[in-house]
């Protein structure tokens, strides 16, 4: 993949937490490092708007992450976790995500999205045919769409420097096994 990064580029960074969260805790047993993945996304270039799509839950004990977020300079959305009857959870942002993603496409140069959900190859498309935007993905490849990967214009492979992008992954720790 070949793309072009430089100062003026407007950029707008979407973030699926959940998507982020759960791949680093499963995979390495750590928790991401948001501040160190948005600032090599932007990689120099003109932040407009950085946004995390969280879930809150029942106990309330995010808070502090939402805080700490917001600190960095990212803009939370937060959604309750849904409960069904049978006890099944469910917290899903995919649908506002890319619609924010759509409204603020004509003011940006480049989109990313940091999240290896394949559900996204369809927002990926549209963004670059029908808005002109470069689209960036930022994600741990191991656990990434393939087809979200070669959609997307560039891929920033979290994989590649785990320690660099996770709290709490030292050098005694090791990936976990996944099948």
């Amino acid at each position: 993949m070949s793309v072009i990064k430089h100062k003026n580029q407007r950029v707008g960074i979407f973030i699926d937490t959940q998507n982020l969260y759960h791949c680093a805790k499963n995979i390495y047993g750590a928790k991401v490092n948001f501040d160190q993945v948005v600032k090599d996304g932007l990689a120099g270039r003109q932040l407009i708007r950085a946004v995390a799509y969280v879930i809150t839950t029942e106990a309330g004990d995010e808070k502090n992450f939402f805080e700490a977020l917001e600190k960095m300079g990212i803009e939370t959305k937060t959604k309750n976790l849904q409960i069904f009857s049978g006890g099944a959870k469910k917290g899903d942002w995919d649908v506002g995500l890319a619609v924010d993603a759509i409204k603020l496409a004509p003011k940006l140069d480049a989109v990313i999205l940091v999240t290896g959900d394949g559900d996204f190859v369809p927002l990926v498309e549209y963004l670059q045919v029908n808005e002109g935007c470069q689209v960036e993905v930022v994600s741990f490849g191991k656990s990434s769409s393939a087809k979200l990967i070669e959609a997307s214009d560039d891929f920033i492979d979290l994989d590649d420097n785990p320690r660099k992008y996770l709290i709490g992954f030292g050098a005694n720790k090791r990936p976990r096994r996944t099948m």
